[in-house]
């Protein structure tokens, strides 16, 4: 799982992340001002500043942020000056959009904001339909709203062109204002801020829904924002019956609003057509006495804080019922809290300030069970463990005078727990019972409060000290006066403290001078000349202490995933730091005399123990190895003839050594037949392959031969529970290995393979596998399983395997072996990782139409199932749908998919004149029946050497093939991202299998015009791909050298087929269609291959030979072919001529 991050803000108003693979809290450096609240999501956080104003800070990526703006010029053709710009009246503009309803001048396009940039000039597309067009780019119509095509006609009398321009988003990994371009509308800073909807809609990409409250009450709501356009476009005020002070909006449909009386507001209506909803409902508070002052919302939770600091959890929340049920009172006091991804639960503690993680969040137990606080270290408190004290203090000028800059806690070191008086006398450290309780700051919603520190006249005292000037409200805690003196403080100049301008932070102007020494006896004469100046330190870096734990105001958990079985390093960093220490003492008094006598009385312990215990297990029998080991057990068998039925068996496995010194062995079924005792026996040598077979009564297996493998028969088998079918499963894979000596992980040959069901299997090339003339039939390949779960795979000859799950992550193999069900000598003990898995089940809902109550689910005797599978044939409801297999848990509830091929209604709804017809989505008076797809979440958690290669997920991959004895320093790693980004991998070596090498460094970013859907990568760096609107293109110039390439060339396609999926080889290039027809490109010289594309394919098909899969027109074909072989010859021996 990729490390996500958990932002929170403190009460100094900076911003700190930490990561679930990290043990401190980050800061965020590049904040230069101070922030009330965040609001983070995976891709990017919101923020209010103390200046009211909102930024957003968005995450870098290896993919950039890019739009693409476009534009159409259009044309008329006219006797005299032919095609011109010279348009009718009633024509279009000259520079339109696709409907030419919108006038698009190229001037007229402007960034929206300075954080964007321009990649290039305009440039015109050539690209036509998945067809290259001629040189310039225009598209031929009789007139305006008609059909264009690419090729020019006799009746053509208008024309169009597409010109295009990208602009990228420049300000990544930084802060930056949201410009507010209603001034007027927006007469009141903000006060809250809240995101989410992520869940709601997946179109348009990453759209999500931000609402902020003003300090007036007022909610409002960012429109448009989604993945190209972060900042989102304008704000819209939502009508609320009150004042509002605080607002949460959850993954999902959930918004709730806490007004100022302490009621609660739940936004009703929200949904892919509405991000805003339509009304809001009132909902009490749960103590009839005390108000809410804070809400948190996730996708089925609500949780509450009341004034007097309780937490509230609300049961029944869901999308269907927004409102829930009751309130259930939980444990703790809270200032505030969130609720993450997951619906997991952060808060932060009402006495300490400190963080909490809402402990046991399941998708059956929502509440928790314990609150944990998250105990890690800032990112400035591990250099401040190393420094002396005298290196905590810096210094400033400020007003053209100079500061005393020194605090409690950059007076007391680590190492010397006592303080000493300014005449060197040391007084005792204060017992733990008369230690002063923190004074905690108090953060308002409106500001964070900043004073200066002024001179005064006179003596300050230690137990009464006058406040210097409005200091940051307390909580009202009851402390006792803590009497000690410290020497005196240092009056630094700019010049000692290194020259660095003082940082200002929020300051407890009472409690700093609290902490103030002064000499022996309180005599200000022995003091320096500021000693009336209350001291504090400066530090932006520490202003808490060493020792004293850092005070939050505000936590966000919305991009932070944490998931029941991940594994943080969060709840027990001081415990292992003062192990650590307290073993470094340890260590430092030890001396080498010490250790040797440690050393020598520890191995006669364990000589005297080794001695005792052999002793006393004198008398057993010594163990030797048999020669034949036998493995019994009850099972079940399918029998494949009639009667076909279930049959209880006895099923055994016996093992013995073979002739050539390898384990071998015998399955044997017994069964009884009409009262005959009767058994099957199979050779271990001869199975090539064990499959788990999904099924939802029984846990079964299947075990499969050569010759069963080709009569489609393999042996099936059941097991009582699905432990004892993994443990006989991993037997007979250990067993099967044994007998071909195969053991450890798999070579760097090895072919890799998936299942239609996600299961992965490897098999160790041998010799005889394309020995000549009698290679192996492949039937005869031993195929074993490894841990884990993908739907692609790809591989090469020097170790590199990558893949791709369903939930398009993508995932690198370790160089280890086993995993999953495989435990001990089946699987390395090292290299392997939990691998998780989210696919989703599909189910149809199948209407028809009727005269009299139009269309609902009383179809045709005739008819599908009206709820049922893609083809009809099976029923498959909401209640009786399963997940897989019981591997498989569901993660999320029935929705409807809008993104159905073909397109739908706002509703959901396909239509078409029949079932098994093509269906569309806008309905025709000919539309006699419909249909809508549900889709359901499900997941999967197993373990396996793969480890997950973030951020970016990924539709398919490709590896450069390299012979065993290849010399290559980087292997050439293409892919295509989820959302059609072509990508380079960068730093992907061979030099260890499984090692980083192979995961390489970064992804780099291939530009195109349009989004991809597949890429193959040959031998000599071809690199070949397809379009999504099903065009071929070639990429050019793609070397060692230069690993990512020049430019595309768009490859002609076979006219009308629209291709989907490409492979290349050496001397071939296979695709396939839309409808299935492979279609072969056969490259005549592949030596030259690379070099050829400039000249060749842009002057049309030479290059290549198409064959159809079904052979049409064979004479004609092979017409062609003979006389582009006999062209190509004369071209070859020129060329050959001219390299001579």
């Amino acid at each position: 799982m990729p490390s996500s991050l958990l932002w929170a803000v403190d009460v100094y108003g900076r911003v700190y992340s930490l990561s679930t693979a990290g043990q401190q809290w980050e800061h965020c450096r590049d904040a230069h001002l101070e922030f009330k609240r965040v609001t983070a999501v995976q891709q990017c956080c919101w923020s209010i500043a103390c200046d009211h104003n909102i930024y957003l800070y968005v995450h870098a990526s290896d993919v950039p942020i890019r739009y693409q703006e476009e534009t159409y010029e259009n044309q008329r053709w006219n006797p005299v000056d032919g095609f011109s710009d010279r348009l009718l009246p009633s024509d279009r503009w000259q520079w339109s959009d696709v409907t030419g309803l919108k006038h698009q001048p190229l001037g007229d396009f402007q960034l929206p904001s300075e954080n964007w940039e321009w990649e290039a000039d305009w440039y015109i597309d050539e690209n036509f339909g998945g067809e290259p067009t001629e040189k310039g780019g225009w598209t031929y119509a009789i007139d305006f709203p008609a059909t264009y095509t690419k090729d020019k006609k006799w009746n053509s009398c208008v024309r169009r062109r597409r010109w295009i321009r990208y602009r990228r988003y420049k300000a990544q990994d930084t802060w930056v204002k949201i410009p507010s371009e209603q001034t007027e509308s927006l007469p009141d800073p903000f006060n809250d801020i809240t995101c989410g909807g992520w869940e709601i809609t997946e179109e348009p990409r990453g759209c999500l829904a931000l609402w902020a409250v003003s300090l007036q009450g007022k909610v409002w709501f960012r429109c448009d924002i989604n993945h190209h356009n972060p900042e989102g476009s304008v704000w819209e005020e939502v009508p609320v019956p009150g004042e509002v002070v605080q607002i949460s909006c959850g993954p999902g449909d959930l918004v709730w609003a806490v007004l100022w009386e302490g009621h609660l507001l739940v936004r009703e209506g929200v949904g892919r057509d509405c991000l805003k909803g339509s009304s809001w409902v009132t909902v009490e508070s749960p103590s009839p006495g005390m108000g809410v002052v804070h809400v948190a919302v996730g996708v089925n939770v609500v949780w509450a804080v009341t004034k007097d600091h309780k937490v509230w959890f609300r049961r029944g929340v869901n999308s269907h019922n927004p409102c829930g049920s009751g309130w259930i009172g939980m444990v703790g006091e809270m200032v505030m809290i969130n609720v993450g991804l997951s619906d997991q639960v952060w808060a932060i503690g009402f006495e300490d300030r400190a963080v909490y993680f809402r402990q046991g969040v399941t998708a059956s137990e929502l509440s928790g069970k314990a609150w944990k606080v998250v105990s890690v270290p800032r990112d400035s408190e591990r250099s401040h463990s190393s420094a002396s004290a005298s290196s905590l203090q810096s210094a400033g000028c400020f007003f053209g005078g100079e500061v005393r800059l020194q605090s409690q806690a950059s007076v007391l070191s680590d190492a010397d727990p006592e303080t000493e008086r300014a005449g060197g006398e040391v007084v005792p450290t204060p017992e733990i019972g008369d230690a002063p309780k923190p004074r905690i700051p108090k953060v308002t919603s409106d500001s964070f409060i900043s004073e200066l520190v002024s001179d005064r006249e006179g003596q300050i005292s230690r137990r009464d000290v006058p406040p210097a000037g409005p200091s940051i409200p307390e909580e009202d805690h009851p402390e006792k006066e803590l009497e000690d003196r410290a020497s005196p403080a240092q009056v630094l100049s700019p010049s000692q403290s290194g020259g660095v301008d003082p940082q200002w932070s929020n300051v407890d102007l009472e409690e700093a001078q609290t902490h103030l020494t002064s000499g022996p006896g309180g005599d200000a004469a022995e003091t320096s000349s500021l000693s009336s100046v209350a001291t504090y330190n400066l530090a932006l870096e520490e202003p808490y202490g060493l020792d004293e734990p850092p005070k939050w105001a505000w936590v966000s958990g919305g991009g932070c995933l944490v998931e029941c079985h991940t594994q943080l390093n969060w709840f027990n960093s001081s415990t292992s730091t003062a192990l650590n220490s307290s073993m470094q003492a340890m260590s430092l008094s030890i001396t080498p005399a010490q250790t040797a006598a440690w050393r020598k009385q520890i191995f006669e312990q364990l000589s005297e123990r080794s001695k005792r215990e052999m002793e006393n297990f004198m008398h057993y029998e010594q163990a030797i190895e048999q020669s034949v080991w036998v493995k019994k057990g009850t099972m079940q068998w399918w029998r494949d003839w009639k009667p076909h039925k279930w049959v209880d068996v006895q099923f055994a496995l016996e093992q013995f050594s073979g002739v050539e010194g390898n384990k071998d062995g015998i399955l044997f079924i017994y069964y009884t037949f009409n009262d005959e005792k009767k058994y099957l026996h199979m050779f271990i040598n001869e199975v090539t392959i064990l499959v788990p077979v999904l099924n939802d009564s029984k846990h079964t297996f299947a075990i499969y031969t050569a010759e069963r493998t080709k009569q489609r028969w393999p042996m099936r088998l059941a097991a009582a529970t699905e432990l004892e079918m993994h443990d006989w499963l991993a037997l007979l894979s250990v067993s099967c290995c044994d007998s071909r000596g195969i053991q450890g992980p798999p070579a760097k040959q090895a072919i890799w393979s998936v299942t239609c069901k996600g299961d992965i299997f490897v098999s160790e090339p041998t010799k005889e596998l394309e020995a000549s003339p009698y290679p192996t039939p492949c039937a005869q390949m031993f195929w074993r399983q490894v841990g884990g779960h993908l739907r692609i795979i790809e591989s090469n000859s020097l170790g590199v395997v990558w893949g791709i799950g369903y939930d398009h992550t993508a995932w690198v193999h370790t160089g280890g072996y086993g995993g999953g069900f495989f435990q001990g000598l089946a699987s390395s003990t090292d290299n392997i990782y939990t691998q998780t898995d989210v696919k989703s089940v599909y189910i149809y809902e199948n209407q028809r139409w009727n005269p009299v109550t139009g269309y609902t689910n009383r179809g045709l005797p005739t008819d599908r199932y009206m709820w049922s599978n893609a083809s009809g044939l099976k029923e498959c409801t909401k209640n009786n749908t399963k997940p897989p297999s019981p591997n498989w848990t569901w993660v999320s509830d029935w929705t409807i998919d809008y993104a159905v091929p073909g397109g739908t209604d706002r509703e959901g709804w396909q239509y078409a004149a029949d079932f098994p017809a093509s269906y569309h989505g806008n309905k025709t008076l000919k539309d006699f029946v419909r249909r809508r797809r549900w889709a359901r979440k499900c997941k999967l958690t197993t373990t396996g050497p793969w480890q997950e290669v973030p951020p970016i997920p990924l539709s398919d991959i490709t590896i450069l093939p390299c012979g065993p004895k290849s010399t290559v320093e980087q292997v050439s790693l293409w892919a295509i991202s989820n959302k059609g980004d072509i990508l380079c991998r960068l730093g992907v070596t061979s030099l260890t299998p499984g090692s980083s090498s192979n995961y390489g460094s970064s992804w780099l970013h291939v530009g195109t015009d349009q989004p991809f859907k597949s890429i193959s990568i040959g031998a000599v760096h071809q690199v070949w791909a397809i379009a999504k609107d099903g065009s071929a293109f070639y990429r050019g110039s793609v070397s060692a050298q230069n690993p990512a390439g020049d430019c595309w060339y768009h490859i002609p396609s076979p006219t009308g087929q629209k291709l989907k999926q490409v492979s290349v080889g050496r001397t071939s290039v296979y695709t396939v269609d839309e409808n299935g027809t492979p279609i072969h490109v056969t490259l005549l010289k592949n030596v030259l291959i690379h070099q050829w594309p400039l000249v060749l394919f842009k002057s049309g098909e030479a290059q290549m030979l198409l064959i159809n899969g079904k052979m049409r027109n064979l004479i004609c074909l092979c017409i062609l072919v003979s006389a582009v072989l006999l062209l190509k010859a004369v071209y070859l021996m020129t060329e050959i001529t001219e390299h001579q």
